[in-house]
């Protein structure tokens, strides 16, 4: 999307919308093109699904200590 397309009905300057993709750009959650005077930004999902697959995997680890833990605590 534009930075107008973005900002348009959000009450937010162009200003401060590019400023946080320019933040998000440097961490490589977004992209971005230039056709001729304009700027299109689009996310990037690859670095966000690869995080959120690590965060899976960590909350079905603790699931499984959890469970661990109950039956433990319940067999005593």
């Amino acid at each position: 999307m534009s930075i107008v397309a973005l900002t348009t009905g959000s009450g937010v300057t162009r200003q401060a919308v590019t400023k946080h993709l320019q933040v998000l750009l440097n961490a490589g959650l977004v992209r971005l093109q230039r056709a001729g005077r304009e700027t299109r930004w689009e996310l990037d999902r690859q670095p966000l699904d690869a995080e959120r697959e690590s965060l899976e995997q960590i909350a079905s680890q603790w699931d499984r200590a959890l469970a661990r833990l109950k039956a433990f605590v319940e067999s005593g």
